[in-house]
């Protein structure tokens, strides 16, 4: 399978409080509620959305990725409880020939320290060893960033050290924290 099948039929993914779907154009006015927000931001590859045309260039950006792009596209975060998009989750690289994917995801603040990262976490994670015929899956964030930390040890991801100045972000070069799992640890 291939980013632009993936992309093509992009499963929707379902947990016991979470959607994980395909983004839409009216979703636009969640992700500005979160993505305009500066501590989400805050470790993140990119800025705050200051206007919701800011987040409808983004959203049209997904949209195009899911249409015309062999790259991975993200599921957006739906919590079924309201109906709301509340973050996004995906494999931000994807290396077929080495059967390796990296993962990344933004959450909300409203839904921080309630599992949600986790538990949409486990489901990629799960989707990709069982349809994707990965072995590995990383994932990766700034050194301060502890929730994203706890995140992927709650997920099952081993830290495997710190990647010095590896990123140019935001003006500077940044430390990253790599996690990762193996196929043969999921399944136990």
């Amino acid at each position: 399978m291939g980013a632009e099948k993936l992309n093509e039929d992009l499963p929707v993914l379902e947990t016991e409080r979470l959607l994980l779907r395909r983004i839409t154009l009216d979703d636009v006015e969640d992700i500005f509620a979160y993505g305009s927000i500066e501590e989400v931001t805050r470790y993140v590859t990119w800025d705050p959305h200051r206007t919701l045309s800011d987040t409808m260039e983004f959203v049209q950006f997904i949209l195009n990725q899911y249409e015309y792009n062999k790259q991975v596209a993200p599921w957006g975060i739906e919590y079924k409880e309201n109906g709301r998009l509340i973050g996004t989750i995906n494999f931000i690289s994807w290396q077929p020939k080495h059967k390796s994917a990296e993962l990344g995801y933004v959450i909300s603040p409203d839904y921080w320290g309630k599992g949600i990262g986790t538990e949409a976490t486990k489901k990629v994670i799960e989707y990709g060893f069982e349809n994707m015929d990965l072995v590995r899956i990383q994932a990766r964030c700034l050194v301060g960033n502890i929730g994203s930390s706890r995140v992927m040890e709650k997920a099952g991801m081993t830290f495997e050290g710190i990647l010095r100045k590896v990123a140019f972000i935001k003006g500077e070069h940044q430390d990253l924290k790599v996690y990762s799992i193996l196929k043969d640890e999921f399944l136990l």
